[in-house]
């Protein structure tokens, strides 16, 4: 069983099913499935039979800095606990395909002072197709530009402060707008709610910590934010049925 440590950013294209544990939870991809990863994913090969891979680092091309160009900052990469999985559909197959076909004849070229800039021109508009894909795949046009991007940045902001902040208003606060609006979109969406969000992507890096780490159970729950170990014993145990030490446990 191998690992792959991603860089900043990877975007693993199925070409066949295969099989990859992201997180500790076994998935099973299906041909023509694209998956958004980052650095904070643990991920390992259980079984690919045949896939195609893009990784960029922030020094190559940094979403954060291009936000306003591309707009999968919250979507596609660092949106809390969501794992992005793009389905294409023929027509969007084609055009990945297209794009591929250039990729691969530009890093063929020999190279010159414009391959660079030829090579992130090609990546953003990979991240804008994979983007306005997913958006479509989860209902995003029920939305507004102005209300997605709301969704995008509290999306963000909860990946950035979840360790120490848990409350949706403490979100709302940062964003200036009321819980309550921020509910409505999310109702509207029909994703999660909010506080579920924070939540879960809470217990995504509590469940990372204790499967891949050595550190006691107290000292991830400080880590996460707690006062002390009852209280994030008490947070995993209403979430997943279980204590935080018996889920290491079962990672032994």
């Amino acid at each position: 069983m191998k690992e792959i440590v991603p860089s900043a950013q990877t975007l693993i294209w199925i070409l066949e099913k295969s099989e990859l544990k992201i997180d500790g939870k076994l998935y099973s991809f299906h041909e023509d499935e694209v998956i958004c990863l980052t650095e904070f994913h643990q991920v390992e090969i259980i079984n690919i039979r045949k896939a195609r891979l893009v990784r960029f680092n922030r020094p190559f091309f940094c979403i954060l800095d291009h936000d306003s160009e591309i707009g999968c900052k919250g979507i596609l990469f660092f949106g809390s606990s969501q794992l992005p999985i793009i389905t294409l559909s023929d027509p969007e197959k084609e055009k990945l395909e297209t794009l591929w076909n250039i990729f691969y004849m530009e890093i063929q070229e020999t190279r010159d002072s414009f391959q660079l800039e030829m090579l992130q021109m090609l990546l953003k508009r990979l991240l804008i197709i994979c983007t306005r894909i997913f958006k479509k795949q989860k209902n995003y046009n029920s939305l507004n530009h102005k209300q997605t991007d709301l969704i995008r940045e509290y999306n963000f902001l909860v990946e950035k402060h979840f360790r120490e902040k848990r409350s949706v208003t403490d979100y709302a606060e940062m964003l200036n707008k009321s819980p309550k609006t921020i509910a409505n979109l999310f109702s509207k969406l029909g994703a999660k709610s909010p506080l579920s969000f924070i939540q879960d992507r809470t217990m995504l890096e509590a469940k990372r910590m204790l499967s891949y780490t050595d550190k006691p159970v107290k000292e991830i729950g400080y880590d996460l934010g707690f006062e002390d170990i009852q209280a994030f014993s008490r947070f995993f145990k209403n979430i997943e049925g279980i204590s935080p030490s018996e889920f290491k446990d079962s990672y032994k």
